[in-house]
């Protein structure tokens, strides 16, 4: 059985004090939450929300990591970095990297390989542009980034998979909930075919687009669909808990 797993995406929000904020008020709210609940937070916000998050059933993620140990990489942060300061959990290759900031299948494999050695679980995130899936191509576009971001992972249960559909992200417009289902059904096989069946079947796979309070139980509803990956809706705890809280 897979335990769901939603993880709020802060983006570029939020100064520390802000953070530990936003978490001291969402604490309570989800304490009894039945799924994992992640809160991956700008760089600058580790300390404060990592402090804030400690005794509770929030988990702390990052949105980045190099695939170097150390060295000449200004503005880049490594595994050993995000370690110190008590995070679990790190983004890698959302579509906001790739699209903005030079992201590859490469880079994501590099930097993915990284995460799982030094035991970070980082949350791998997938998915096709309007443009690509008005054209046909959502099931190549989705097999070469698996096959080519996840080429080496030995053990997938190390890690999340999140399919974010790049047109859905912040646009308000969401896949139905059979659409997301299919898709993520879809990456479950590649990774069976490509990979392990056993480890496809234990994966877990997030829908991260547009998932919100109004939406997320009839998409957890869905068989393929483990959690969510959630933009907007994490920055005020209201909201996150409505989302976390979806089977309540």
């Amino acid at each position: 059985m897979r335990k769901p797993i939603i993880a709020g995406n802060w983006k570029m929000n939020k100064t520390p004090s802000q953070g530990a904020a936003l978490v001291n008020e969402l604490k309570p709210l989800v304490e009894n939450a039945s799924c994992d609940v992640v809160v991956c937070v700008p760089a600058t916000d580790l300390y404060a929300v990592g402090e804030a998050v400690k005794g509770s059933n929030v988990h702390l993620g990052a949105q980045n990591v190099h695939f170097a140990e150390s060295g000449a990489y200004t503005g880049e942060i490594s595994a050993d970095m995000l370690l110190e300061l008590g995070v679990e959990y790190v983004v890698i290759g959302h579509s906001e990297r790739r699209q903005y900031f030079g992201e590859t299948d490469e880079t994501v494999n590099k930097r993915t390989l990284t995460a799982i050695a030094k035991g970070l679980i980082p949350i791998v995130c997938i998915g096709e542009t309007l443009e690509e899936r008005e054209s046909g191509k959502t099931e190549e576009v989705l097999h070469r980034q698996i096959v080519e971001g996840l080429k080496g992972v030995e053990d997938l249960t190390k890690l999340v998979v999140a399919y974010e559909p790049v047109w859905a992200i912040g646009t308000g417009k969401t896949a139905t909930a059979e659409q997301a289902n299919e898709t993520i059904g879809y990456i479950r096989k590649t990774l069976a075919e490509n990979f392990c069946a056993d480890c496809a079947s234990k994966v877990r796979i997030q829908y991260g687009g547009s998932m919100k309070g109004s939406n997320a139980k009839e998409l957890m509803a869905q068989p393929e669909i483990d959690g969510g990956l959630i933009g907007g809706a994490s920055l005020k705890a209201p909201d996150f808990a409505l989302v976390v809280n979806y089977d309540k």
